[in-house]
């Protein structure tokens, strides 16, 4: 192969991003140029010896797979249904769930596009390993011969999933409204198998277009809060507060709303159309995987590099449990977000000055403030359920709160992350390492009783009384619960391998959770109980030992913290 067909190729490569090319080459490229064949087949002796472990290794996995579904999923599935003809009765959720429909599959299926959109922002689609991208694609071979399998792939495997989902619809609609086994699924795999690939489609085109994927950042927070809503919708349709006109405009707004109508057509609360619907969202299924399956051909290699490279750094991060390392590398490859137009003064004061810093950190991210208000809204939806439940339902949606509020309060701790990552970042600091870290949880904490003032109003609204007191108590304890987890240091992988033993097998997973989670672990377990009373029965008692728990939890994590941050500097 001659240095002059090399260039040419390279060149090719580089310039079929344009479109104006053919298969990603130039005028000059003709047949005695295109080495696909000859590369393929040197590429196939290369591997050979590792073909077969390679197998293994995929066979394992979907052994596994499969395993975990019959276990999970096939046999559940078999006894309902052997209950059901035993004289069990699930009807009686028949009416719920099919208000709840509308609604929650639009929710579902615009979740799935933003998903995948997101993930194609840093990953996407058609991303062949480093090799390939490194060694083969700087070939004279046809870019789209090694694109395109990876893009069936995607395929085949957000195919899997939507199939899965379709069986899953076929189980509940069989046992609560007694439809027909072969027609629930029929009905529902227009979904399973329309949305994956809209959003396989949708990846392609984020991945190939740097103006599709400009417009996937600026409609995330939006698409978000319209999915959330989609979602609480669904629940107070299920709950019995339906708005039948505001469910017909969204099923027929679009693809996310034609699969619901799919899904209604053989049940009692069909909507008309559903045949024209489930024709609009093939054909648009169709047309978009066409157009996806020309782009994937025919991507920039810049781009394809960059994402193969970045898909490793993640894999390298996950196989040594850096979990933080990998959502960085993740994070970074997403793209820069836009530069925030408000800029706070600078304080007159050096106590201010650590505060000031993790204000204006937070203000040029945005978007850790729109996660830690949709997640604070979950966490009192979650509480407003808590208290209308009782026995195992109730702890269980207690502990949801808990678990969502800890989520959303987390999300303004990453300034006291980011100092941990490195800690020559605090050199600039007259404090002490531990002390600079407490400062950490000052705009934490303000944000957190905002929040928590907010959520006390709609709780108020609610009719919820007294318990409006319970969510600032539990802001301080959620803060220093974070900063333990954000001082908790060098990831302990030792602990993967303990040799102590249980009856399910190894602990070491449990200890590394433990360890990697102690923070949340220990305030969400010391304050269930005291939520729980207080929210099924709030009296001054309660409400009393709540706080006083949450203070001294707040005083024990803060003082964990501490000790951890001076260890980090050892």
């Amino acid at each position: 192969m001659s240095t002059t067909t090399r260039h040419t190729a390279d060149q090719a490569g580089n310039d079929g991003a344009d479109g104006d090319l053919d298969d990603g080459r130039d005028a000059s490229w003709d047949e005695e140029d295109d080495w696909t064949a000859e590369a393929l087949l040197l590429l196939r002796n290369l591997r050979s010896p590792h073909r077969r472990k390679r197998a293994g290794q995929v066979g394992f996995a979907v052994y596994c797979v499969l395993l975990i579904l019959v276990v999970w999923g096939v046999l559940p599935g078999f006894s309902l249904f052997i209950k059901s003809s035993m004289g069990a009765d699930y009807t009686v959720h028949g009416a719920a769930i099919l208000a709840a429909v509308p609604s929650g599959v639009c929710a579902l299926a615009l979740g799935a596009l933003l998903v995948a959109a997101r993930d194609a922002l840093w990953r996407g689609p058609v991303v062949p390993p480093r090799d390939t991208a490194d060694w083969l694609l700087t070939q004279p071979v046809r870019i789209s011969r090694i694109l395109l399998p990876w893009f069936w792939l995607s395929c085949a495997v957000s195919l899997s999933v939507g199939l899965l989902a379709s069986v899953i619809g076929m189980v509940t609609l069989g046992l609560t409204v007694k439809t027909g086994l072969a027609a629930a699924l029929a009905w529902c795999a227009v979904g399973g198998v329309c949305v994956p690939l809209l959003a396989t489609a949708l990846a392609v085109a984020v991945e190939a277009h740097e103006s599709v994927a400009r417009w996937v950042r600026t409609a995330t927070p939006y698409a978000g809060l319209l999915v959330l809503a989609l979602a609480t919708q669904s629940g107070l349709a299920a709950a019995g507060h339906r708005v039948t006109w505001l469910e017909r405009i969204e099923l027929w707004s679009g693809p996310w709303g034609w699969s619901g109508i799919a899904a209604l057509s053989p049940t009692p609360a069909a909507v008309p159309g559903g045949p024209v619907a489930a024709l609009l969202s093939l054909a648009a299924t169709a047309a978009a995987v066409e157009l996806a399956r020309r782009a994937a051909g025919a991507l920039p290699l810049a781009t394809v590099r960059q994402r193969s490279r970045t898909t490793t750094g993640v894999l390298a991060a996950l196989q040594t449990v850096e979990l933080r390392t990998a959502r960085q590398v993740a994070a970074g490859a997403s793209g820069t977000p836009r530069p925030a137009r408000l800029q706070l003064p600078a304080p007159r004061h050096a106590a201010l000055a650590v505060p000031w810093r993790d204000a204006l950190a937070l203000i040029h991210a945005p978007g850790r403030l729109g996660r830690s208000v949709l997640l604070s809204v979950l966490a009192v939806l979650s509480a407003v359920v808590a208290a209308d439940s009782r026995h195992a339902g109730g702890v269980a949606a207690t502990v949801a709160a808990l678990v969502f509020g800890y989520w959303a309060v987390a999300q303004l701790l990453e300034p006291a992350r980011l100092e941990t990552d490195d800690t020559r970042r605090g050199s600039w600091s007259p404090y002490p390492y531990g002390g600079l870290m407490l400062r950490h949880t000052i705009v934490p904490v303000a944000l957190g009783l905002v929040f928590a003032l907010v959520a006390g109003v709609c709780v108020v609204l609610l009719g919820g009384g007294v318990r409006v007191a319970l969510a600032p108590a539990v802001v301080p304890a959620f803060v220093a619960a974070g900063l333990v987890n954000a001082c908790r240091g060098v990831s302990k992988q030792h602990l993967l391998l303990s040799p102590a033993q249980s009856p399910t097998g190894s602990v070491g997973p449990v200890l590394f959770l433990a360890w990697y989670l102690s923070g949340p672990l220990v305030a969400i377990a010391a304050l269930t109980v005291p939520f729980v009373l207080s929210l099924h029965a709030p009296t001054a008692e309660h409400l009393l030992l709540t706080v006083c728990v949450s203070a001294a939890v707040t005083a024990g994590l803060l003082q964990w913290a501490y000790a951890r941050a001076g260890k980090l500097l050892a």
